[in-house]
Parts: C-alpha cells; structure tokens; sequence
C-alpha cells in the first residue's frame, strides 16, 4: 500500500511539472527577487553619497564634466530607485483584476529609466555647448580624484547588477552604472589631458562624449521594451523555429493561429491551435504534455494556451473558428 501511494504521488507531482510548468518556474523566481533588491538598495546607498560628493566636487573644480556625472548618477539614482520598486511589484501574486500579476512592472520601468537617459544626455549637450562658448579653468587633479572613486564605485555595482539577474528591468539599471563607469573613466582621460596641455575646453568636449554614449546606449533598452508592450515576438526567438519544433511532434499534423509574446522579459508566453486528429481525450493530452514540455525545455516558454482540434480552421469576422470538414463542403455547395 505504501508503495502504491508513492507511485501515485510521484505520477502527481510529475504531472504537475508537465501540465503547469510556468507556475513551478515562477515559484522558484522568489528568492532571485529577494537578491535583487538587496543589491539593489546597497546601489541606492552608494549612489546617493557619490551624487553628493560628485557635485560638491564639480562646484570647487569648476568642472562641468564632473557636474554632468553628478547628472547621470542622479538620473542612476532615480532608476535604480524605479527598478527597486518594480522587483517589489514583480514578487507580487496574481489576482482576480491583474490574472498575470505584475510581471510587466519592470518592463515599465525599464522604459522610463531608459527615456529618463535621453533627456539627462539632451541637457548635458545643451550645458556642454555653453561651456564650449565660454571655457573655465578646471582643476584637473580634483577631478581626476573624484572620477577615479566613481569608477570603483560604478564598476562594484555594474559587477553586483551583472550577477543579480538578466531581465530587461536590472539590464536597464546595469545600463546605467556601466555607463558611468565608462564616462567617468573618459573623465579621468580628459583631467590628465587637461594637466598636460592645459586646454579646458577638453572638459566640455568629454560632456559632449558622456551624452553622446548615454544616449547611444539607451535606444537599444527602449526598442526592447516597446516590442514587449507591444507584444512583439521575444528578443532573440524565432517564431519559425517554435513552429516547426511544435510540428515535429508525433501526433501534430498542422500548427497555426500561432502567437508569441512576453508576460515579462523573461516570461514568455504562447497561443496557437494545433491540428491532431480525431482521438480520446486521454491520448490528446499525451501530445499537449509533450507540446509544452518542448516549448519548456527548448525555449524558456511556461505559460501556453493551445486549442487542439481535429477539424478545418477558417476565418470570420476577424476570429479563426472550427469547423468541420462537413459543414465545410455544404456551405461550398451552397
């Protein structure tokens, strides 16, 4: 008897694993939530003290590249702020009113963190070009100083980011923090130029370059989450290849009406009808088993809707309806 009640709790949870993958893989997304947002409000810290010393720093130097990164790091503030805010909504279950929960809460602020990009990258342009008018003397050695801690500062969290996950949310934040390591590293540059040549308007000419590498890196974060409101197919997946690997499955003899979107970066989801022919309910669910565990294993896709039918799909009034191969050839007759 013991044994028995084994094999059917086993034959139990295995089923559960097979018919419902998507909510096993969002149980096991909590503890890589929790990670996330403790990295995430140690980044919050640190920022926030380096934005303090960036501008008191940019004001004793006259350095307007040193007060544009105290832009930029402020504008990382607000957007590691807004990913924070939107790891906490992501954690959060499903209801009756929001039946996907808030998966798409990161997607949203990876689009404004990444459209807040643009505007800072505009204003720095617009002080660069004033300061290229009227250069002033910069202390280049306070500069190179105050660079040189934002670039282990920026490096540290970029580093922490990279290792705390890959959806679009954190990837917009590490966006962020790899810029500024970058820019802040161009700083560095430009102060020991400035030392050697004595040439201040290098200063406004590496604000110009700091703009230009924001802007630049924030297009690419804006095309992937519009195609993801959009319901666009994921970055980086086929919609060809799920359809042919869905009909090399014994038992599929024609997939169509098929549909590809993201829930969230990283969840994706699936509709389509599949063609099977005419058979038991017990034999048909032994192919949708099969079906989503391809989908699963082969493409990271855990949330499926799939209409299997056995008869002729035509379209009317803009929905793809079933109808069977004998009404078929009397409304032709007719």
């Amino acid at each position: 008897m013991r044994k028995a009640a084994a094999r059917a709790a086993y034959r139990r949870v295995r089923y559960t694993r097979l018919r419902y993958p998507w909510n096993m893989h969002r149980h096991g997304g909590h503890g890589h939530s929790h990670g996330t947002g403790r990295v995430l409000r140690i980044s919050l810290i640190v920022t926030m003290l380096y934005v303090i010393l960036l501008v008191v720093a940019g004001i004793r130097a006259h350095s307007l590249a040193l007060l544009s990164e105290a832009g930029h790091n402020l504008s990382d503030f607000l957007a590691l702020l807004l990913s924070l805010v939107a790891v906490f909504l992501e954690g959060r279950p499903p209801s009756a009113t929001k039946t996907y929960g808030y998966c798409r809460a990161g997607v949203l602020a990876a689009l404004v963190n990444s459209l807040s990009l643009v505007v800072v990258s505009f204003f720095i342009f617009y002080e660069a070009f004033k300061r290229l008018q009227h250069p002033a003397q910069v202390r280049a050695g306070l500069m190179i100083a105050v660079a040189a801690a934002g670039v282990v500062m920026n490096g540290v969290i970029a580093l922490m980011l990279w290792r705390s996950g890959r959806d679009v949310n954190v990837r917009s934040a590490l966006l962020h923090e790899v810029g500024d390591t970058l820019s802040t590293a161009a700083v560095i540059v430009g102060g020991v130029v400035i030392l050697w040549t004595g040439q201040y308007w290098i200063d406004a000419g590496l604000s110009f370059a700091i703009g230009a590498l924001i802007l630049w890196s924030s297009f690419g974060i804006v095309r992937e989450t519009l195609n993801i409101l959009l319901e666009g197919t994921p970055r980086g997946m086929s919609l060809e290849a799920v359809e042919s690997a869905m009909r090399k499955i014994a038992g599929v003899s024609d997939v169509h009406d098929l549909h590809l979107w993201s829930i969230g970066s990283e969840n994706h989801a699936l509709s389509a009808h599949v063609k099977i022919a005419d058979m038991a309910t017990s034999e048909s669910d032994t192919i949708l088993r099969e079906i989503n565990e391809k989908l699963g294993q082969g493409f990271g896709i855990y949330h499926t809707t799939i209409q299997l039918e056995h008869v002729v799909c035509e379209t009317a009034h803009s929905c793809v309806i079933a109808v069977r191969e004998d009404e078929r050839t009397h409304e032709h007759r007719r």
